[in-house]
């Protein structure tokens, strides 16, 4: 198993280079599908939503309103807190089942995390990708990003704005990267970009899992 980090900042067009990966045979684990699932009537999250911000959050058919949360926690640090200390340590226990199914085998793996920058940061609790042999960084100009969002997403401008400052900055991001895949172009221009990555992919040693943790950390 070659197991690899994937991420990008919200509008960098990380969904289309994991669905462009996935199409060349990559396993994806994505952290965003296991926070739907963990979000979903009856789940243990979803009630301790529910407890917390009470109806306002619960759509008509009972389901989540992820909007309704979205305006909570996106305009108010610490409710965004509380739900990240609730939710990404079973985040994180989900994708590292999902890995341990997939270790030894010949696949590449690729555990798509979009907040893995902040996870890593003191006092993360977002998944960081821990184990991971390397991290690719999806990356295009925040101008772009904020464009193909109000453009193709209908977010409001202002509401990506205020997403964009909960995240780590570009800068930091990038810092972090194994390899960067340039996504401010085509979508030909990005399925180069993903060929390149995949090639690269290609070079890696297998992953050694479980992962070593720090000395004094538990998983």
């Amino acid at each position: 198993m070659r197991l690899v980090a994937l991420t990008g900042g919200i509008g960098s067009g990380k969904s289309s280079v994991s669905d462009r990966l996935a199409a060349n045979g990559a396993e994806i684990v994505d952290a965003d599908i296991i926070v739907r699932e963990l979000q979903q009537p009856g789940q243990p999250i979803f009630g301790w939503m529910v407890e917390r911000w009470g109806a306002p959050v619960v759509g008509p058919d009972g389901s989540l309103d992820r909007g309704a949360v979205a305006s909570i926690v996106f305009g108010d640090g610490a409710e965004l807190r509380a739900l990240e200390a609730a939710i990404h340590p079973e985040v994180r226990k989900a994708m590292d089942q999902q890995v341990a199914g997939l270790a030894g085998s010949d696949r590449v793996v690729v555990l798509d995390i979009p907040l893995l920058a902040e996870g890593r940061k003191p006092g993360g609790t977002a998944p960081d990708g821990r184990g991971a042999s390397a991290v690719i960084v999806v990356d295009c100009p925040i101008d772009i990003a904020v464009e193909r969002l109000v453009k193709h997403r209908g977010f409001k401008e202002a509401d990506v704005h205020a997403r964009v400052a909960k995240q780590v900055s570009r800068e930091e991001r990038l810092s972090l990267a194994d390899f960067v895949i340039d996504n401010g172009g085509t979508k030909q221009e990005l399925d180069a970009e993903v060929q390149r990555c995949w090639s690269w992919i290609g070079t890696l040693d297998d992953t050694v899992w479980p992962p070593k943790l720090p000395t004094g950390k538990k998983g």
